[in-house]
């Protein structure tokens, strides 16, 4: 094998034939240096392609492709067949066994890989940040976030953070403390980012003693008291207002329902 010419046909960057290509070459001596890949990525005409058989004719060269739109893909077939052009359809024949099999049709959609990839590390790089910037431990999240949830303990501000993570949102969540002053960031953040959760006396009461008791611990104990509860509150009320922030009641709201409200806020 020596001195072959392949070229690499792709409607996008075409990272997935010049795999297939690689591994295939790998097998000839376990070497690519005798073969020469041309890669002609991003194909979106009919003249491209015809330009591209011209010369493969030429080089006596195998085009290997990957062509979702069927007008191009069929077209490129074509005319590699009338002029005796070696092709190979990678994703093609797949695509057709899918349909058939699924009983769908394809969206033949170029470079929707590399979309579902980019989709993919959002969602990662915003789980991330939600961990990073999670209970207020680094107030410079505040700035950076998408959105900053901010309450007394025990409202769901983290497993919320995490829930609209996985929604690609990147989130800070900041406790609601009487005995330490808020972060200077939370008053000047837009206040459209910010999204107060609010309860009732009675029901952080529950969840508190629910808590401690989990914990082994005495549930009489001051965190659980009510009023000391009431007093939280009351400043977590001064704080939301001094911010000028939205704030959803989470007595008997599910995560999830709380979530999808927050959701409705931010893309309204």
């Amino acid at each position: 094998m020596s001195n072959r010419i392949i070229y690499v046909v792709s409607d996008s960057v075409g990272e997935t034939a010049d795999l297939v290509v690689k591994a295939a070459i790998s097998q000839f001596n376990g070497s690519t240096h005798d073969t020469i890949v041309k890669h002609i990525p991003y194909v979106e005409d009919k003249e491209t392609i015809k330009e591209v058989i011209s010369l493969a004719k030429l080089d006596q060269a195998i085009i290997c492709f990957t062509l979702v739109v069927p007008e191009l893909r069929n077209y490129l077939i074509a005319e590699a067949t009338k002029e005796g052009v070696v092709y190979h359809d990678i994703i093609g024949p797949l695509i057709d066994k899918m349909e058939s099999s699924y009983g769908m049709k394809a969206k033949y959609e170029p470079g929707r890989v590399r979309k579902l990839d980019d989709d993919y590390f959002k969602k990662v790089e915003a789980i991330e940040f939600a961990v990073k910037y999670d209970d207020g431990r680094d107030p410079r999240g505040i700035m950076k976030a998408d959105i900053v949830l901010i309450g007394v303990s025990r409202t769901s501000k983290t497993p919320l953070s995490q829930y609209l993570a996985l929604k690609r949102f990147k989130v800070a969540n900041v406790p609601i403390v009487p005995e330490v002053d808020p972060p200077e960031e939370l008053f000047k953040v837009p206040s459209q980012k910010c999204i107060g959760l609010k309860i009732s006396p009675e029901k952080l009461n529950f969840i508190r003693r629910e808590r401690l008791k989990s914990l082994g611990l005495n549930d009489q104990a001051v965190y659980a008291n009510i009023n000391r509860i009431k007093e939280e509150l009351a400043f977590f009320e001064k704080v939301v207002e001094k911010i000028g922030c939205q704030v959803i009641d989470v007595s008997n709201k599910a995560v999830e329902e709380t979530a999808n409200i927050i959701q409705t806020i931010m893309n309204s």
